[in-house]
């Protein structure tokens, strides 16, 4: 079972797809949960979900705004996905009955 943050991270890596580094992950967990989050609980994150195989990682091209420095790119592989899945269902099957799950805003597209 993955653990509430991990979640995030994992959905957040899926969200931002090739793009995915972790500033990038970081903003995106900030912007759609509304919590603070700092860069070196990230970093741990995806350090955790990589040695557990659920994400890959791999060092960028040097760029200029990083003062030649490489960016570190994630991607989740094929059991993260399946434990994200995992998790959801989990969650929607404790909560179903409760009367508690809220109607969730969708973006335009029906993405989330």
């Amino acid at each position: 079972m993955l653990g509430e943050f991990e979640q995030l991270v994992l959905m957040a890596l899926m969200r931002l797809g090739e793009a995915a580094y972790g500033v990038s992950v970081q903003e995106e967990i900030e912007r759609r949960s509304g919590r603070s989050v700092s860069a070196g609980t990230v970093y741990r994150a995806l350090l955790r979900l990589e040695s557990k195989g659920l994400v890959s990682s791999w060092e960028g091209e040097p760029t200029p705004e990083r003062g030649g420095r490489r960016k570190r790119h994630y991607r989740v592989l094929p059991e993260g996905r399946r434990m994200v899945a995992e998790s959801l269902a989990v969650l929607g099957r404790m909560a179903e009955g409760l009367g508690i799950v809220p109607d969730l805003p969708t973006t335009p597209g029906g993405t989330g």
